[in-house]
């Protein structure tokens, strides 16, 4: 697979000239970059077939549908979002030993078009990632380009630094298109466990929809992998949804609103539906609900998968990855399916044609009350 490089992604990163690593969480890094606000636009189409041009050599991409969860009032507002833990590229090259993936389906020059197809192909509102370390010479010029504004926060501790040529810290990034939401306020976590300070973030932006004037925060987030870690994730998360209740109450105290803004939390959780942290997000007081439950017939159950690689320890099939939403807030008009075995390979994920060994969620979300809020 030959590698090529697109003229338009090229001029696209010379807007940024060598930056600074960033710094963690909490220590005064400024997420919100003039940048997001001064790209200059890049048609959405032409981008697109520039992706299909560079890839030209490589299998088509995976082919999924929308499922359709109930029924669509026009006069709703869809609000398209997409979770999607991307891959650190130093992981992925240097670390995560994919057996059964050839090295030169990882190479960066092809890879970051993979990337950029998926998310042009779904267009989303609301992009939350995870294992971001592009985010500076990829992911901000070229969704910046794309009318996205952003926020980044690294973590503090990142095991993309251990590995050589790396670009950087990994982290997570949240992207919404500023035409569409205006930002109130954003929050970098550093999440606490114990009340010890881990190596895991979050952000929590906090949005104004133009369309209905309706406040609402996005949460994305990453919890500890690995298993042997399940009481670290479970109090990660019970860290996560204190402060997003102290937010919420919080823009709800200032909006004059007669309850707290609702949610939505995206993430990779690390932790399957069995686990206490997912429980946890199920039972509390904040209301919150799976979107990706409405893709089985009982409403009640989670994808059989959300993540799918092979590694020297043996195949790995687990759900990790979740959208929750405030379901007295809002409705789930549709979520993307995921593909069938058939479809992603003997050889699993990542591959030729999927960048990413978690699949991305993408779900169609709207305000249950149609009546606008200022």
């Amino acid at each position: 697979m030959g590698s090529s490089t697109s003229s338009l992604y090229s001029a696209l990163a010379k807007t940024i000239s060598s930056p600074a690593l960033s710094q963690p969480c909490g220590s005064g890094y400024n997420p919100n970059s003039d940048l997001d606000l001064h790209q200059d636009p890049v048609d959405p189409l032409e981008l697109l077939r520039e992706c299909k041009e560079v890839l030209r050599n490589r299998p088509a991409r995976l082919h999924r549908t929308f499922v359709q969860t109930g029924h669509w009032d026009s006069r709703q507002m869809q609000i398209r979002v997409m979770q999607w833990n991307v891959l650190a590229q130093a992981l992925g090259e240097g670390m995560d030993s994919f057996v059964k993936c050839p090295l030169d389906a990882l190479n960066w020059p092809e890879r970051k078009y993979l990337i950029q197809e998926e998310i042009l192909t779904y267009k989303p509102d609301i992009l939350c990632l995870q294992e971001v370390d592009h985010y500076f010479d990829m992911f901000q010029p070229i969704l910046a380009s794309l009318g996205y504004q952003s926020s980044f926060c690294p973590k503090p501790w990142s095991p993309c630094l251990d590995v050589e040529n790396n670009n950087g810290p990994d982290g997570c990034a949240l992207f919404f298109n500023h035409k569409r939401f205006q930002l109130i306020n954003t929050t970098n976590l550093r999440l606490s466990a114990m009340m010890l300070k881990t190596n895991q973030v979050a952000i929590v932006a906090t949005l104004r929809c133009q369309a209905t004037g309706r406040a609402f925060c996005v949460a994305v987030t990453h919890l500890k992998a690995r298993s042997g870690w399940e009481v670290l994730r479970s109090a990660q998360g019970s860290d996560l949804l204190l402060n997003l209740r102290n937010i919420a109450q919080s823009v709800g105290t200032e909006e004059n609103a007669n309850s707290d803004v609702p949610l939505i939390v995206c993430g990779d959780f690390n932790a399957e539906p069995t686990e206490d942290v997912y429980r946890n997000f199920a039972t509390s007081s904040l209301g919150l609900d799976s979107a990706y439950k409405h893709l089985s017939t009982d409403g009640k159950t989670e994808p059989l998968y959300t993540t799918w690689k092979i590694r020297p320890s043996g195949e790995s099939c687990h759900t990790l990855d979740y959208v929750w939403y405030s379901h007295r807030a809002f409705h789930v008009h549709a979520v993307l399916d995921f593909p069938t075995a058939e479809q992603i390979g003997p050889n699993r994920l990542p591959s030729y044609n999927y960048p990413s060994d978690h699949l991305s969620l993408v779900c169609d979300l709207s305000f249950k009350d149609l009546t606008p809020v200022y």
